[in-house]
């Protein structure tokens, strides 16, 4: 009978996944993840099968999981961090070839504290953290062969001490030299400070909790975590990791997505500001989506004319636009962001691991802004995304990190020449002008993503009908867009709803519409007044 090569396990958050996946790379095997065949039979992410059904039924999905994998995998393979409650599986695991991956309590909540999918750890992480361990360490332990600790040690660091451990060889060493950017630790992007503002640094990897007070500063009394009602636990989490660091932190729960995005939302915000004697010295902490720091920002912003922010991105839209830039707004019944202000960050941390539990149609509405940075700049996106299209779908693709660095990258280099979009900024609305009249259209119901693709698909097409795009460019649109899962049409009969919103863009001039075409891949342009045919045509091109 086959039998995996390694099987790991640990409690959650200890990082099994990512160990798992460069061990099978440097094996020249392949990986499994049990917790990843659980979703996959029960159609929907494992918090949602704890809260619809129970912890009970997701223990029996999770014991028939672990029985199919060990009887048919031949790679690495880890389990979930409850597996080895199951006595028929601590039977199953006797004589294979078990790594506990272990770590302490205050690396654990730095580790899971942004990853909203722990139902274990729903209200007070160090304290449930503790109990899960009591019950479990003993358990692992008995099912393993060698313990590797995994506190203060790169992804990287922990799968070579497994190799050592279990005395296997490197098998493929040039698996090292290929590996990801992640596993050689954070990425850091520099952003220029411009038009008065101070430069400040982006950071990509995973476990960055830890990165926020350097950012803060120690001259900081008092600190105001905003989060939406969705990440209530991670704001809990992040404000109790700061007040143990000495820090007055307080916790500021916005409504979610779009809804936050309006006046009264900031106006309490300022009240529990005012009401806690927040000044100039003091920090925001903005935790969420592209919505949530939308907020942040623009309340930092306006705050005593304005005081320091950080942005944490728990979103891949947040993390490679919404956050970084320091565009900063508010909707009203006109449009979005018509209210706001430029006022960019003094820090931006993109943890990963918020990603891993990331609905999987939030995530790939992220992925336009990815595949726009694509088209306008960086083609090598475009080239990743068309190689493994499956891949770019999940936080788990060989390139997700890549992708999320390429297009912060893009966006640093134009945001750092013109902060407030006073000429090459523009560019980093290519498709946007469509998408935000559908937006406006569906009351923010729609995914910004979502919107953004079909802008895409249509300005494509208005640059292909203006003369400026090529057939092959622009066909490429709708193939990039759409194996991704983006929807590349809208509703024919709503144009003239959206050619009255169109007006009030932020781009155009008077009555004189504006948009970003392409003259080329990685040629973005503006084109001014195009003659209404050519609009409703292009339009025509995208109407379902």
């Amino acid at each position: 009978m086959s039998a995996p090569l390694i099987v790991l396990v640990g409690p959650m958050g200890v990082g099994k996944s990512t160990v798992g996946e460069l061990l099978a790379e440097r094996l020249g095997a392949t990986y499994r993840d049990t917790d990843a065949d659980v979703v996959a039979t029960a159609g929907k992410p494992i918090a949602e099968i704890f809260y619809d059904e129970g912890e009970e039924r997701f223990r029996e999905l999770e014991s028939r999981a672990v029985r199919a994998a060990v009887a048919e995998h031949t790679g690495v393979l880890s389990l979930g961090g409850g597996a080895v409650l199951d006595e028929t599986t601590r039977t199953l695991l006797a004589g294979h070839v078990v790594v506990y991956l272990s770590m302490d309590v205050d690396e654990a909540v730095k580790r899971v504290g942004l990853n909203t999918a722990r139902p274990l750890l729903a209200v007070n992480p160090r304290r449930q953290w503790r109990e899960l361990m009591e019950a479990r360490r003993h358990l692992y332990t008995d099912v393993a062969r060698a313990v590797v600790a995994t506190d203060e040690r790169t992804p990287q660091e922990v799968a070579q001490a497994v190799l050592d451990a279990l005395e296997l060889p490197d098998a493929a060493s040039s698996g090292r030299e290929n590996s990801t950017m992640t596993d050689q630790g954070p990425t850091r992007i520099q952003i220029a400070g411009s038009a008065g503002t101070d430069p400040y640094e982006v950071v990509i990897g995973r476990q960055l909790l830890g990165e926020l007070p350097t950012f803060i500063g120690d001259r900081v009394k008092r600190v105001a975590v905003l989060h939406p009602e969705a990440l209530a636990e991670t704001g809990e989490a992040v404000r109790q990791d700061l007040a143990d660091q000495g820090y007055e932190a307080i916790a500021i729960q916005l409504p979610n997505a779009e809804e936050a995005k309006t006046v009264e939302v900031a106006a309490y915000c300022w009240k529990a500001l005012g009401q806690t004697g927040f000044t100039r010295s003091d920090v925001i902490v903005g935790v969420g989506g592209g919505a949530t720091t939308d907020v942040a920002g623009f309340v930092a912003a306006t705050w005593l004319r304005g005081v320091r922010w950080i942005a944490v991105p728990t979103t891949v839209l947040a993390m490679v636009d919404a956050a970084v830039g320091g565009k900063t707004g508010i909707n009203t019944a006109e449009g979005k962001n018509l209210v706001g202000a430029f006022h960019p960050p003094a820090g931006v941390l993109c943890d990963l691991a918020a990603l891993d539990s990331l609905p999987v149609n939030d995530y790939v509405s992220g992925m336009a802004e990815i595949i726009k940075a694509g088209f306008i700049a960086d083609p090598a996106i475009l080239d990743l995304v068309e190689a493994d299209p499956q891949g770019a779908r999940t936080p788990a693709g060989p390139h997700t990190c890549e992708l999320i660095e390429r297009a912060i990258r893009v966006k640093a280099e134009v945001v750092s020449s013109d902060l407030k979009e006073s000429g090459l900024r523009e560019i980093l609305n290519y498709g946007h002008t469509l998408a935000h009249a559908i937006e406006k259209n569906e009351r923010y119901k729609w995914r910004h993503g979502a919107a953004v693709s079909v802008g895409m698909v249509f300005a494509a097409e208005l640059g292909r009908l203006a003369g400026r795009l090529d057939d092959a460019t622009a066909d490429r649109h709708r193939a990039v867009l759409e194996s991704v899962g983006l929807p590349l049409t809208y509703r024919g009969d709503q144009w003239p709803k959206l050619l009255e919103n169109m007006k009030v863009d932020k781009k155009s001039r008077g009555d004189l519409l504006r948009f970003i075409v392409l003259d080329g891949l990685g040629k973005p342009t503006v084109l001014e007044g195009p003659d209404p045919a050519v609009l409703l045509a292009a339009y025509g091109e995208v109407s379902a």
